[in-house]
């Protein structure tokens, strides 16, 4: 066979199994704010009170895992991090199922946020390392939205657990709600697609950076070395946190907004929260696909995303401060808001093109998993101005737009990347 020819088949192999990976990853990752109230209610543990308190933990954990994997892909190559990565969030996320108190809960939140942090970085490095200049940002537009409708099918399952409980029960012997099925699911998906893994290969960058013994590899204090590689990797990291706002406080708390917005208690048993998650990863997914197209059609990545984060901004005054609307008006906002967030794709792939070689992995780790850490942050302040302006609505609106421009300006801080050779070391 042609050695293009097998190179080719090779790439596609990888981004197949690297797009049924982030499919999981996002599944396990937005799992929780589908079914949290079900499994809290049903544990019997205070719903309003511990809701964002289980979603700080998990966000915690891929604070600490993006740092962990980013560093060891550097180390000890991209391919060993996808498969230990999908091996703990999987095996957390089996245990989930079956916790019964709020420590035990808190805890495997946590160790499935150290797993989730290793599998996006890993596999946009590869891709952006594997595929020519020009085309590997659709390498990885293939990936991200592909992988975003992982929390349409968290939706799904959450709401088909009878029938697939049944199968459950009859495996382990013993009863499962719908919660447990769909953390159950989450978690035997990722263990089976660590048959796929063995088709993967590793990148020749990181081969051949391998085989020099004077480079230093994974360093992530270099990032903290002079005050322009500093500000260049905090560029790379705001520029993702409005995708977080939106996904984490607008979208998340819908149940907090909803009410507050319509002045209907009652909107929630029409559109509840998950309703709400379900068509903003739809928009999410829809939104990535657009955005690589755009930046291949404009051949670049700036642009596109200084037009998604102009969006952002205009769906969120409608969604804030628009008219209000019927249930189905708040689901086409909630798809409009999700298709404004999807530069995700160009985000990670613009942060792992900022970088050399032998820090690449801890960059594109990194980079997504401190803006998800982020969040932690978000809520804070979101929940603070929401106490000193006594409005959810209008502290949504404040956070929101110190995110958007906190976007804006690390965006105009980096360098065009489109056409950018990957090849070199820092």
């Amino acid at each position: 066979m042609d050695t293009s020819v097998k190179s080719t088949k090779n790439i596609a192999i990888l981004i197949v199994v690297a797009s049924l990976g982030y499919f999981v990853d996002i599944y396990d990752l937005i799992l929780f704010n589908i079914i949290k109230k079900e499994s809290l209610d049903a544990l019997s543990i205070d719903f309003l009170t511990n809701e964002t308190v289980l979603f700080r933990w998990q966000m915690a954990g891929m604070l600490l895992g993006g740092l962990f994997w980013g560093i060891y892909g550097d180390k000890k190559g991209r391919v060993s991090v996808l498969f230990g990565s999908i091996l703990i969030y999987s095996i957390a996320n089996i245990a989930n199922a079956f916790v019964t108190t709020l420590w035990a809960y808190k805890m495997w939140r946590f160790i499935a946020g150290l797993g989730l942090a290793g599998e996006l970085g890993a596999a946009i490095t590869l891709v952006a390392e594997l595929m020519p200049i020009k085309k590997r940002g659709i390498g990885t537009m293939i990936i991200v939205t592909f992988g975003a409708l992982g929390a349409v099918a968290a939706f799904f399952v959450s709401n088909q657990g009878d029938w697939l409980g049944g199968i459950i029960e009859s495996i382990i012997g013993s009863p499962v709600a719908n919660w447990q099925v769909a953390y159950i699911v989450g978690g035997g998906m990722g263990l089976l697609l660590l048959l796929l893994r063995a088709g993967t290969f590793e990148s020749n960058m990181f081969q051949k950076l391998e085989g020099d013994g004077i480079v230093k590899r994974g360093n992530f204090f270099q990032l903290f070395q002079d005050k322009k590689t500093f500000f260049k990797y905090l560029a790379c990291i705001v520029i993702g946190l409005p995708v977080w706002f939106v996904v984490g406080v607008l979208i998340a708390l819908a149940h907090r907004f909803l009410p507050a917005i319509t002045g209907n208690e009652h909107i929630l048993e029409l559109i509840p929260t998950k309703e709400m998650v379900l068509w903003s990863y739809v928009g999410l997914s829809s939104g990535d696909l657009l955005s690589g197209i755009l930046s291949q059609v404009m051949q670049s990545r700036k642009k596109v995303i200084l037009i998604y984060l102009s969006s952002i901004i205009i769906i969120m005054g409608l969604y804030l401060y628009g008219p209000i609307g019927s249930p189905n008006y708040y689901r086409f906002l909630a798809l409009m808001l999700g298709i404004s967030t999807g530069y995700w794709a160009l985000f990670v792939t613009n942060a792992s093109e900022q970088f050399g070689t032998n820090i690449r992995s801890t960059v594109a780790a990194t980079v997504p998993n401190f803006v998800r850490g982020g969040i932690l942050i978000i809520t804070w302040s979101y929940e603070y101005f929401e106490v000193v302006f006594d409005s959810p609505i209008h502290s949504a609106m404040f956070v929101g737009i110190i995110c958007v421009s906190l976007a804006i300006w690390g965006t105009l801080h980096v360098e065009e990347s489109f056409h950018k050779d990957l090849d070199y070391y820092e």
